[in-house]
Order: C-alpha cells, then sequence, then structure tokens
C-alpha cells in the first residue's frame, strides 16, 4: 500500500476544496455577510494540512487498483468533513453529525437535507450548499486528474474508481485530456442552462444555484418550496436540463465530434428516453383527475419524473399526495436512475439493461443446456467480467439497502420512511416518501441514523465498492 501517495493526494484535495471556497467567499463579500469569516477559516484549517501532506512527496509516485480505492473512498470522507465546517462554525447547523449530512448530501448530490428552514441561511452558505452539488457532480477527483500530472496509469484507477457505470472508458487516449472533456461539456451545459433561466428572468445567484443542483442532479433548491414557486417556463427548462445531465456524457462527446451516426447506435439513451416517456404519460393520466389542466398535470408528471429518475430531488408539487400507482413508478424510477457516465444516481439504466437481457439468457440455458448466448448491448458482447460484477453490485447493494432498513428502523418510523429513506439516499435521490417526503426532511432521524444514512449518500454515490473495499481488512494488508 503506497500511503505516502495517498496522503499526498488527499493533501491535494484539501487544497483544492479551500479553492472551491473561495466563490461562497466572494459571495459573503458581495452581500456583506458576516459569515463569510467562518468560510475563511475553513479555508485555512483545508490548506495547513494540505500543503503539508503536498510538501512531503512521497519517493513512489505511482499508485494501483486498491491505493486507487482507497483514495477515492477517503477524499469523499475528508471532502464532507472538511465542507461541514462553515456550517459547524457558523451556528446554522450547531451539530457536527447534522452538518456533515448536509456537506455529504451536497457533495454526492443526493439533496437529502436535516433544514427545516433553508431561506434563513445566509446567500454564501446556500452558495457552498448549492456549489457541492456541482463539485460532486462529475466527480472531484475527476477535476483534479484534469488539472494535476500522475504518474503513468495511476490517473486511470482513480477515474475508474470515482466514475459511475458498470463499466469506464477514456473518450481519447489520454485519462487527462479525457476528464478535461468531460469537465468542458460539463461547463458548457451549466452555462447554457444559466443562460436559459435567466432569459426566463430568475435572479442570476438563484439561477447559479439552480444550475447547480440541476447540473450535479443533486436538488438542493435556495428557496423552502423547492422549484414549486417558479414560472411555468423555468420548470420546464429545468426539466429539460435535469434530463439532459441525466444522459452519458460519452454522446456528448460522439455529438461533439459530429459522429451522429454513433450516437443513434446507443441504445442505454433511448432506453432511458423511452422509461422516461413511459413513465410521464402513466402518472399524467393517473393523476389527471385531480388537475382542471390537463398541460399542468403533463408539466408536473414530467418534471417529478425527471427529477427522480436522474436522481436530482427537486419538487414542484408534493408527489406524496398522488396516487399509490404513481408513487410506486416514482420509487421504481428512484432506483433504476439515470445513464452510465452521466451524473445522476440509480443502478443506472445500462445495468438494468444487462440485467432484463440476462433472464431470457438464463431461461434458454435452463431449457437447452448446451446452447451459448451472449448478452449483447450496442451489438457488442458484454465481457463476462462486466456481468459478473454487475450481478455482484446488485448483490452488495441489496445487501448494504436491507442492513441500512434494519439499522434505522431502530427509530421507530415506519416502514414507507425508512424504505425510501435509505433508497433515496443510497441511490443519492433526496426525497422519499411519508415522513422523508418533498415537504419533509431527514431531521427527525437520530444521530445513529444519520450516520448510516451518510455512509449509503457516500457508498451510494462511488457504487458501494471503493467504501466497502476502504473497510475491508485485506485492504490494509500487504
Amino acid at each position: 500500500m503506497n500511503y505516502g501517495m495517498i496522503l499526498y493526494v488527499l493533501g491535494w484535495l484539501l487544497n483544492f476544496e479551500a479553492a472551491f471556497l473561495i466563490p461562497p467567499a466572494a459571495v459573503a463579500v458581495i452581500y456583506r455577510e458576516k459569515e463569510g469569516l467562518c468560510i475563511l477559516i475553513t479555508m485555512m484549517l483545508c490548506l495547513v494540512p494540505g500543503l503539508l501532506a503536498v510538501f512531503l512527496k512521497p519517493k513512489k509516485r505511482r499508485i494501483y487498483s486498491r491505493e486507487g480505492f482507497v483514495i477515492t473512498a477517503l477524499s469523499w470522507f475528508v471532502l464532507s468533513l472538511f465542507g461541514a465546517l462553515p456550517f459547524r462554525i457558523s451556528g446554522y447547523i450547531p451539530h457536527m453529525v447534522d452538518a456533515v449530512f448536509e456537506t455529504a448530501s451536497g457533495f454526492t448530490t443526493t439533496g437529502a437535507s436535516i433544514l427545516t428552514d433553508v431561506e434563513a441561511l445566509p446567500h454564501c452558505l446556500l452558495f457552498w450548499r448549492s456549489f457541492t452539488h456541482w463539485m460532486g457532480g462529475m466527480g472531484v477527483l475527476v477535476f483534479i486528474i484534469a488539472i494535476l500530472p500522475m504518474a503513468g496509469g495511476s490517473d486511470m484507477y482513480l477515474m475508474k474508481a470515482e466514475s459511475p457505470g458498470p463499466d469506464v472508458q477514456k473518450l481519447v487516449p489520454k485519462v487527462k485530456t479525457t476528464a478535461s472533456t468531460l469537465y468542458g461539456l460539463y461547463v458548457v451545459l451549466t452555462v447554457l442552462q444559466v443562460i436559459f433561466m435567466l432569459l426566463g428572468r430568475m435572479p442570476l445567484f438563484e439561477a447559479l444555484t439552480t444550475a447547480f443542483g440541476t447540473a450535479g442532479t443533486g436538488g438542493f433548491g435556495v428557496k423552502n418550496t423547492s422549484i414549486a414557486g417558479y414560472s411555468t417556463y423555468l420548470q420546464v427548462v429545468i426539466t429539460i436540463f435535469m434530463i439532459l445531465f441525466g444522459v452519458n456524457f460519452n454522446v456528448y462527446y460522439l455529438i461533439y465530434k459530429r459522429r451522429f451516426k454513433d450516437v443513434l447506435h446507443v441504445s442505454e439513451v433511448w432506453t432511458y428516453l423511452g422509461i422516461i416517456a413511459a413513465a410521464i404519460i402513466l402518472i399524467c393520466i393517473n393523476i389527471l383527475p385531480g388537475y382542471a389542466n390537463p398541460l399542468i398535470a403533463l408539466r408536473d408528471s414530467a418534471f417529478q419524473v425527471g427529477s427522480i429518475i436522474t436522481t436530482t430531488g427537486f419538487s414542484t408539487v408534493d408527489f406524496d399526495l398522488w396516487p399509490a400507482f404513481s408513487k410506486t413508478i416514482l420509487v421504481t424510477l428512484m432506483f433504476v436512475g439515470a445513464c452510465a457516465g452521466s451524473t445522476g444516481g440509480g443502478l443506472k439504466v445500462s445495468r438494468v439493461q444487462m440485467l432484463a437481457k440476462s433472464i431470457p439468457r438464463e431461461i434458454g440455458h435452463v431449457t437447452h443446456p448446451n446452447s451459448v448466448r451472449k448478452v449483447k448491448i450496442d451489438g457488442k458482447q458484454v465481457e463476462h467480467s462486466v456481468m459478473r460484477s454487475v450481478n455482484v453490485y446488485i448483490a452488495a447493494y441489496i445487501l448494504v439497502l436491507a442492513g441500512s432498513i434494519l439499522i434505522i428502523s431502530l427509530d421507530n418510523f415506519d416502514m414507507t420512511t425508512n424504505f425510501t429513506a435509505v433508497a433515496a439516499t443510497l441511490n443519492n435521490i433526496g426525497p422519499g416518501l411519508s415522513g422523508v417526503g418533498p415537504t419533509a426532511n431527514f431531521s427527525a432521524y437520530s444521530y445513529l441514523s444519520k450516520i448510516v444514512l451518510t455512509f449509503d449518500m457516500i457508498a451510494g454515490r462511488l457504487e458501494l465498492f471503493p467504501v466497502l473495499i476502504l473497510f475491508s481488512r485485506k485492504t490494509w494488508l500487504k
């Protein structure tokens, strides 16, 4: 285990987190808020250990798969711990467990909150809260890879450990260039959304923070009513961009390179869009009796479907009041999630595709034992190692889901609340149903439950294995 390199990367991570705090500090200056001092203190607390760790350069700069997973998992815990300090120091979130929960929810783009009055926070803390979404959406280590030189091959281990999906591929031969390309596309889409929202007369501060939440598919809003108070135009714009950020970014790279024919053969995206269309139609028909205007029913169903499947978590209505059929569809979408290689969470559409195609293959193998059937996606055979990792991931996912529900049930809330609380955090969505519905929050849970749910948020964002490897005894043995 290359401990020196682990410490070195974590040092750079803290230095970058200090840099990430510059925009909210600037917001504090603009709005003349004294809480800016808390942000400056946090910057110094990040820089002191960060600069020290970077100064002590390791002799061996190369890392392998094991170090990559450990660095990735530790990075997200460290980010959440230090990122929580502005909330804790300012006193707006008095308890550290609550502050870490809120910050982890931001970086993992979950959007679950313990705050009962969001609008009570100063602008600088609201900006930092939403900015964590934007930084966590594409991945903080991906950002570092795009800037820092790494020893040959080391950066790919970090990218694989942090990037969502069953298989991570380079867009171009160099991983550094791939990371830079991804962030470039990410910035362009974010800026486009800000422009469209400004055209809808949304104030600049709200346009930026909402775009951060949409781009990272996070869902932190700066209003207690989330997105409900905005115009239909703005809700439609946010709906479209939520769905766009749930698309595999490889598709945008293909469009950028004008390889339009290749885009047509990416079945995951078409499946993703098909699921969205079907869910919108079914929910709209189901909730229509409660609406006087069919277009409003269509708008609300489209917004909530886009919000849930992309795991953004914004809300315009209390969907907990919808019929059971509509709520069941939304809960199902929580698990399906967005595309692999997007900023969304969930199991990912590509995994669902593989699992769906593996069922008839196994049925065929049972009825015809000597037959050879392969699972194919986009006309290409899925490697056995990928199928094996998908199956193991699903098994680990179910165990973590069940274990988390069991632990938080000690708080004695109803089953719907506990089940959707874990589903919402493990899939990085935010709101659930009943006690954690769109008009409620997670403040009622005990500190033990909040620690478990914080673990679920980070484990879900990193797709379990980096965090499970971090807590495995064998990882630390030579």
